[in-house]
């Protein structure tokens, strides 16, 4: 029998045994020394396996030493990095959590105890019974958390997502994975974000969950937004909005909170957002007139095209006073792209200045401006709009 005392001279395949065999000994000082011996050799940069020979791997004297499944490991191409993957991972979890506290005590690269944690649950889901998935989940999930966010694979922290949709872990478990998730929305894509309604749930994706997901992204206190990321996420929202406009079911009050959760910023142009509310009215022609107009009022008449704007000013599913305001708004840029001015702001900073709030109508200058449609004397600006789209066609 070996001695604690000369822990420092047991082989790899020692500690193992060892660890395995006290599994239910947490708080056992057995057991904190040999996480702690097994630890310090894995965060030695510059040892490629877990012998403690520094021979290279082409000499006798490392296979002779390590022990067969580690060696197995690097035979199939495991890196000196990752080795020792397939041999820790049949630790218990509450093993793994003090494993992985130990591990970022001494610093170790986040990146590989990420994917770790990410290899350790798909080895354990291959024979774990429901509630040893369940205990996996959560470890992994609260593990995970501890780290910097940009070491965690966004695809990865999705694929656990989607495991978790029909488990009941904890409501703080699934926080704090949505949390990371939101972190690095600017890394995810448009099959990602497409996560089905919860069950019973008339809609078809689960568009709460990608307001959460926004939400997260843009409440972090801890980082500063840059441009690129936050364009970014626009880019991503305006396909998943036009991918969820079409759903019948879908309320105006989901579709509408979608379209005003980025800031202006996000957006170079809204010509993609327009068609997408495009796409949401004809679905949804029941909608009110009020309910209308507050989705519209996410429209910013300066980010639309000429053409974008043309066909808002003449579509009937939106409300009459946005095409009158967007067919002022194209006459006002045709003269100044005519005159080399820029005189648009007024009816640009709010396109859709009157909502109704609290039973009470508020309209600003903008609105009050705005004249019917009868009164507009439009057919020569028409003529040079005309024009200037066919000059640029050329």
């Amino acid at each position: 029998m070996k001695s604690i005392e000369e822990i420092s001279y047991w082989t790899w395949s020692d500690l193992l045994a060892t660890l395995k065999h006290c599994q239910d000994l947490q708080s056992s000082g057995i057991v904190e020394r040999c996480l702690d011996s097994l630890v310090g050799r894995l965060a030695i940069p510059s040892e490629a396996s877990p012998c403690a020979s520094t021979s290279s791997l082409d000499s006798p004297g490392f296979w002779l030493a390590c022990n067969t499944r580690s060696t197995e490991s690097l035979k199939h191409g495991f890196s000196q990095e990752t080795w020792w993957f397939e041999d820790l991972s049949v630790l218990s979890p509450d093993m793994i959590e003090m494993l992985i506290k130990s591990m970022v005590s001494r610093k170790y690269n986040h990146v590989i105890i990420g994917r770790f944690l990410f290899h350790y649950q798909k080895s354990k889901f291959y024979t774990a019974s429901p509630d040893e998935k369940h205990l996996v989940l959560e470890t992994v999930i609260d593990m995970l958390y501890t780290f910097d966010t940009n070491s965690i694979s966004c695809k990865s922290l999705f694929r656990i997502y989607r495991l978790v949709l029909n488990r009941s872990i904890s409501k703080n478990g699934r926080n704090k994975l949505e949390c990371m998730i939101g972190s690095q929305l600017d890394q995810a894509t448009l099959d990602n974000m497409l996560i089905p309604s919860p069950y019973r749930a008339s809609y078809l994706y689960d568009v709460n969950l990608v307001l959460r997901f926004l939400k997260a992204f843009l409440c972090r206190e801890d980082q500063q937004i840059s441009p690129m990321r936050i364009k970014k996420v626009g880019s991503l929202v305006d396909m998943y909005i036009a991918e969820v406009a079409p759903d019948p079911c879908l309320k105006s009050s989901k579709f509408l909170a979608l379209v005003m959760a980025l800031p202006d910023s996000a957006r170079g142009s809204l010509n993609e957002l327009y068609h997408a509310i495009d796409i949401y009215l004809e679905v949804h022609a029941g909608l009110s007139d009020e309910e209308k107009m507050k989705i519209c009022c996410a429209l910013n008449y300066e980010k639309l095209s000429i053409e974008a704007g043309i066909h808002l000013s003449q579509n009937a599913k939106f409300p009459s006073k946005n095409a009158v305001q967007a067919l002022i708004f194209q006459q006002l840029k045709l003269k100044n792209l005519l005159q080399g001015t820029n005189n648009t702001k007024l009816y640009t900073n709010s396109p859709c200045n009157f909502i109704e709030t609290k039973g009470k109508a508020k309209k600003d200058e903008a609105c009050e401006l705005t004249p019917y449609p009868e009164r507009l004397d439009i057919s020569v600006d028409n003529e040079k709009l005309r024009k200037h789209l066919q000059r640029d066609t050329m």
